[in-house]
Formats: C-alpha cells, structure tokens, sequence
C-alpha cells in the first residue's frame, strides 16, 4: 500500500473554513478532490463481487497532494477475463491486505475531500458497502460525478462517448487509462480539471454549481447572478422585477441570497423561470422575522401584484362555496362569497369543479330539493324528474311534510359542521356495489365526490373554528433552536417575531401583541371565512398544528368537532384534487 498524505491536518482544509465565510459557495480551487477509480471481480458487492485494487489521487486547485494505490486481497479467484482486462491475477493480490485493512486506510487518505469518480455509483457504491459489511460509518462525502458531469458538456463532435477513454483524449490526459486502478484515477484527475475548465468559461465557479451545472442554464442566465449580491441570508420573500419594475415572480426562501441565486445555476432548468430570469433586471427582498411570516407575506404580496409566472395563489379571491340556504324549504346552492345571512356554508373551494364534486355527494345522500326556484310555506307545484327517481322529497307538490323535510336538513346541517359520517357511509356502500359488479368507473366517480366532501368539511371546521378567536398567541422552538411567536387575530396573521436571546419572553411577547396588526372581526359570520384569505388562514393552522407547540394566551375557543371531518382525512389523502391550497 503507499500513500502520499496531504500535509495539513483535516480539520484545516481550506474548504472547510470557506464554508462558513464564502456565502457564494465553495470557490472550486479551494476545493480539495479525492479522485477515486477501483477495480473488482465483477460489476456488483451485492451479488458478490470484491475489490481487487484501490488508487486514488488527491487534488487542490490544479496541484495533487497525494496518492493512494493498494491492490486487494479479495479472497477469491479473479474471472479470467477480469485477469485479462486488468493486468491483475491471482499471484499479485495473493499477499495483499484484504479489504478490511485497506478501507479504512483510504477514507482516512480521503477524509475531508469530495470525493470524485468516474460512473460513481459503482465505485462509491462499493466502497460504501464493504463500510457497512464492517459496521463502518460512511463519512458524509459529497460526490461528483465526471461521467455525468460529461454527459452534460461534451457533444457528439468531441467524441463518440463519455467513456473514460474517449474523455482522456478529448482532453489530451497524460496518463492512458488501462483499467489499473491509479492510471484511471490519474486521467479522470485530468479530465475533470478538462470538464471543469469548460464549464467555467460558462460562468461555473463553485462546488455547487458544479454539482448541479447544466447546459440548459444558458451563459446569460448565469451572468445575471450579481442580482444576488446584497441579498440577505435570512428568512424572507423575494421579488424578480423587470426594467419597467413590474413583478415577475414571488417567492419566499429560508435563506434569500441563496435561493435567489440557484435560479442563475443547473439547481433552478424549469423552461419558464428561464424566461422570467432573461427578463429579470433586478431582485427586491422582504426580510421576515420567521419563515411562516415570509409565506404568509408571500401569499399577499402574489394576490396583489398576481405576477405573469406565478402559476397558483393569483386569485384568491376566485374561491367557491357550498352554502345550505336559510327558507322555507332550504335547499343546497353553489356561490361565491359568505354573507352574513345565517345560513350554512361548507368551503371555500379553490375551483368549482370540487364543489361541484362535493355538491353531488350530498346530494346522493340527503334527497333535499335541487331546484332553484322560491317556495312559500305550501308550494303546489309538479314534481320534477328528480322526485320520480327518488332522489328528492319533493316538497314542490306537497309529498313531504314541513318537520319531516326539517329532520332532514337538520341532519344535513350536522353533516356539514359536525359529523360527516351520513355521507361517508352512503358513498362507501355505494362504492362497495358497484366494485362487487366491476362498475369500477363509476365506484371511482363516488369516491372523488367523497374525497372532495371530506377535504371541504374538514377545511370548513378547521377555518371556522380559528376564525372565531379574536387572538392566539403561541410560541414554538424553530429548527434553528430560536423561539418564535406568532399572533393570529381571527385566523390571520397580525405579528411575528422571535425572542431574542437574553430577553425577557413575557415582556417581549406583551410588546409584540401591543404593536401587532389591529383586524376586525369578518365578515359572513358564522361561516369559515376567516379575516384573510383562506391559504393564509391554512398556513397559519399548519404552523400552530405542529408539535411542541406552546399556547401564550387564547381569546375565543378554538376547538374542532372529535366526530369531524378531519379524522376522515387521512383515508382520502391520496385522491387527487385540483391544486387549491398547494405550494407554488
């Protein structure tokens, strides 16, 4: 085994101490690289196959520190033509040390560097099994990839493949690979710095953009990473604006600078944000105490500006409800807004297609009157088609007495704030007979119309229920070990903050509260229409959702019914809906 060390200790490598001063990224000529190439018995170590040779070779900015090469007993014959390929027989690996000596004397040669190989997944694959085989810990090594790199740069008129070989003439490499371990590790060390020298003139300069670099982020995009400058690394939202300062595009980020700056690298390829970044001439930013205050302002900042490439939360306002009318003879009516009339409303829907899905479920369970007409306390009408089938009570030609249609709307009316179970268990045994006769297309059109019933009731309790407290106040430790406070006046957010450290949390959360937005009560009254839209509201429940949670104060109740609708959630999860709350 030989090896040529580098020098410095590990937990000095120039990297390292960059990380946490370069907020760009790892300048790629402080990056120290450990180039890796094995060669085996065969093409898998779970199918049995062992190493029979390690070489590696240690660079820095152009200069190699060091070399590793080692031939390995692996305790079996070597296939004859494995012989034949590498130059390596029986008689030479015969005295060599076996893998268990020689794995832990590469990772402490390669210790603190990134790893890099060509087809990675093989050699790193493994030598991360043989770690596991030896109950080793696998160091955290980042890996890159020249096979992929390659891939990605080189054309049909440089060469004919990305193989080793070819790559080693493309870029003239001193050494011939000949499938020895160290003569490959030492051409693939030329071809990256090959690889890496194009890529550069396209505006590549650190580890990160080289792991994630991609031809279809084209030169002027990259150019266009200065937009980033001055950013800060906090929690916050951002703001593409074009030369005439019109909003491209709204987003919200944990750390600002460094989200922005992906879209200029391979980490942000979708077609459209190519487009926006093109038009792009400078980028604003709105720093937030906390993360759920930068979501809560990126949702405003997207329903008033409603930027050309934000796809979703444009029209918040474009919403749908299903609302249980209050007269004589209520009956189920789609509309778009809550009034402040008394009456029942289940939503909001964040298209009219799930309403309608919803609207139809209750329908099949509660035979209440569809029609839109106004009746008086005794209509005398003709029954209509759907009082033929038996699917409405049919109040219009006198077929239902007044308390007996009432029972039914009350049990509706229950449904729909309380207990969902009535429609739960029709459409089950629906669903159920048409599955026992293979009618498996309409068994799939009641279980949409279940799963969008289910979404609505459980989002209708949960708004409504925040909706009617003038104020919670919570804490809760973040990720990043800081205690942040929230207040939430009738389901929107009025203040954030995080305590700072030392301060007293009593005194910082009462001046919190004294400086926080002052919201009036919503209207609509009692419906789920909370005093911001209702993705904000839903947000804000996510976050006071969470565990580890810790209640300051409650003005109001803020409950849920134990029967609702949101324990049936998790069984109709999976059923697709139009994106209505999602993230964008």
């Amino acid at each position: 085994m030989t090896t040529t060390a580098d020098p410095r200790p590990h937990h000095e490598t120039q990297w390292e101490a960059q990380r946490s001063f370069d907020e760009l990224g790892r300048p790629l000529h402080a990056v120290t690289f450990c180039v890796v190439d094995l060669e085996t018995t065969g093409g898998s170590a779970q199918a049995g196959s062992m190493i029979t040779e390690v070489g590696a070779v240690k660079v820095r900015g152009g200069e190699v520190l060091g070399e590793f090469q080692t031939l390995v007993n692996p305790r079996t014959d070597i296939p004859a033509f494995i012989a034949v390929l590498t130059g390596i027989s029986n008689s030479m690996v015969a005295d060599a040390p076996p893998i268990e000596s020689v794995l832990p004397a590469f990772l402490e040669f390669a210790a603190g560097c990134v790893l890099v190989a060509h087809n990675a997944p093989f050699d790193v694959g493994f030598l991360r099994h043989f770690a596991e085989q030896q109950e080793r810990p696998w160091p955290a090594f980042e890996v890159v990839d020249t096979a992929v790199l390659a891939r990605r740069v080189i054309t049909r008129d440089d060469a004919p493949n990305c193989k080793l070989s070819s790559l080693a003439r493309v870029f003239r490499s001193a050494t011939t690979p000949n499938h020895r371990a160290l003569s490959d590790a030492r051409a693939t060390v030329d071809v990256l710095h090959g690889l890496m020298e194009r890529i550069g003139a396209q505006g590549v300069s650190t580890l990160e953009e080289l792991q994630t670099f991609s031809s279809r982020v084209t030169a002027a995009q990259r150019k266009k990473r200065h937009l980033a400058d001055g950013l800060p690394h906090s929690p916050g939202v951002y703001l593409f604006r074009d030369e005439a300062d019109r909003v491209l595009y709204v987003g919200t980020s944990r750390d600002l600078r460094k989200r922005v700056r992906s879209y200029f690298t391979a980490s942000e390829t979708r077609s459209r944000m190519g487009e926006m970044v093109r038009l792009a001439a400078r980028v604003t930013a709105i720093e937030c105490a906390t993360p759920l205050e930068a979501e809560v302002r990126e949702l405003r900042l997207i329903a008033q500006h409603k930027p050309s490439y934000n796809r979703r939360s444009k029209f918040p306002e474009k919403t749908t409800f299903v609302k249980l009318t209050r007269e004589p003879w209520p009956r189920l009516s789609l509309v778009a807004r809550v009034l402040d009339d008394d009456a029942d409303y289940l939503g909001p829907f964040s298209s009219r297609q799930s309403a309608e899905k919803c609207l139809a479920a209750l329908h099949d369970t509660f035979p209440v009157r569809q029609c839109s007409d106004r009746f008086g306390k005794r209509p005398s009408r003709t029954a209509c088609v759907l009082a033929e089938m038996g699917r409405c009570l049919s109040p219009c030609d006198g077929s239902v007495d007044e308390h007996t249609y009432a029972a039914v709307v009350r049990q509706l009316r229950e449904t729909l704030l309380r207990r969902p179970d009535d429609v739960v268990e029709m459409v089950n045994a629906r669903m159920a007979t048409l599955a026992a006769d293979e009618r498996f297309e309409e068994a799939g059109v009641h279980r949409d119309r279940l799963a969008s019933f289910v979404r609505a009731a459980a989002r209708t309790q949960r708004l409504t229920s925040l909706t009617h407290c003038p104020e919670v106040v919570a804490t809760r430790r973040e990720d990043d070990g800081r205690w942040a406070v929230h207040v939430v006046r009738y389901g929107r957010l009025a203040a954030a903050g995080v305590i700072p450290s030392g301060a007293d949390a009593h005194s910082y959360v009462a001046a919190l509260r004294a400086t926080a937005e002052t919201v009036p009560p919503p209207v609509g009254t009692p419906g789920p229409t909370p005093a911001a839209t209702a993705e904000e509201t839903e947000r804000v429940l996510r976050w006071l959702e969470a565990p580890d949670l810790r209640l300051v104060d409650i003005d109001g109740e803020w409950t849920c019914p134990v029967a609702g609708a949101t324990r049936q959630l998790a069984r109709h999860a999976r059923v697709s809906e139009p994106a209505a709350f999602a993230s964008h």
